[in-house]
């Protein structure tokens, strides 16, 4: 159960969701305009037509955003256009990347979409897929209090959703021939890293009781 506290935008999520937690809303543009971008993205991308820019989401994929704050990632995820610098995936679209939820140094969990809004977070696997990017990264890694919000956003989209997958953002491309993979152009591929494979490794330890497979190579 969500109970919904104030004008302040807390989520407080019930021990029947996992242990106790908040969730703060901070909604990046979800307009018009960005709709009908993650609309012809699916359509162009993945062969699927639909109505409205919603998924059917199975699987979790965890990322970090190699940008050391919370205001500069959310930023970075809040115009609806993707920035010109990011050349190396506009060619597949002008839809900026995003994700569901922006976990901060401390633990802190944002909404920045609503759960089975499309967001751009995965090549292949949008369609399908809640993304939770974590702020910072790279050598620095993540932080505990990240750990354990993971854990717990994890087990409240488990409770929710019909969610089958866990995987980290460097996982993706051992989906190719899975499925759930829907990209239908073979050259476009990122190498990712994110967010460690030491950090995945604690997390599917911590969430081992939910029986979520991993990637389909492991």
């Amino acid at each position: 159960m969500v109970v919904r506290v104030g004008a302040i935008g807390l989520l407080f999520l019930s021990a029947c969701a996992g242990p106790a937690f908040k969730i703060v809303e901070k909604p990046i543009v979800f307009d018009q305009e960005r709709k009908q971008l993650s609309l012809e993205y699916m359509e162009a991308r993945y062969n699927m037509q639909k109505d409205a820019p919603y998924i059917e989401p199975k699987m979790i994929v965890l990322h970090w955003t190699a940008i050391p704050t919370l205001e500069r990632s959310f930023a970075a995820m809040n115009p609806t256009l993707l920035p010109g610098a990011r050349t190396e995936i506009g060619a597949a679209s002008n839809l900026n990347v995003s994700a569901q939820f922006l976990v901060d140094r401390d633990g802190t969990v944002y909404r920045q979409l609503p759960d089975t809004a499309f967001a751009r977070h995965v090549i292949g696997l949008n369609h399908c897929a809640i993304g939770v990017e974590n702020v910072g990264g790279g050598s620095e890694g993540l932080t505990k209090a990240q750990l354990k919000a993971n854990e717990e956003l994890v087990r409240y989209l488990k409770s929710r959703y019909d969610i089958e997958y866990l995987i980290g953002h460097y996982e993706y491309k051992d989906f190719e021939g899975h499925p759930l993979w829907k990209e239908v152009d073979s050259g476009y591929r990122t190498q990712k890293v994110d967010p460690g494979v030491g950090f995945m490794k604690k997390i599917r330890k911590r969430t081992k009781d939910l029986g979520l497979k991993g990637s389909p190579k492991s």
